[in-house]
């Protein structure tokens, strides 16, 4: 199965971001598709949010990215994340 047809992974993918950058949201209000960072995004990620984030990706899935530019493809949304972690 698809990551983004996973929502077990979805919702801890969502609970490991709210975790890791300290927010106080309810993970069922971010968007699947929503943008997690720029202007668009209405969590106000920035770059140190990504690097809590990979670095809790790699402890948890054992996700090791040392491209930004991989990284930033990645972090796009859940589904981008998930689809990148669960493929198939």
């Amino acid at each position: 199965m698809r990551g983004s047809q996973d929502s077990a992974l979805k919702t801890e993918l969502k609970q490991l971001i709210l975790t890791e950058c300290d927010l106080d949201i309810n993970p069922a209000e971010i968007g699947d598709d929503e943008p997690l960072f720029g202007k668009a995004s209405r969590l106000g990620l920035d770059s140190i949010d990504g690097l809590q984030i990979s670095v809790a990706l790699q402890k948890r899935f054992g996700l090791r990215i040392g491209d930004s530019k991989v990284m930033r493809r990645i972090l796009v949304s859940i589904d981008t994340l998930a689809d990148f972690l669960q493929p198939q």
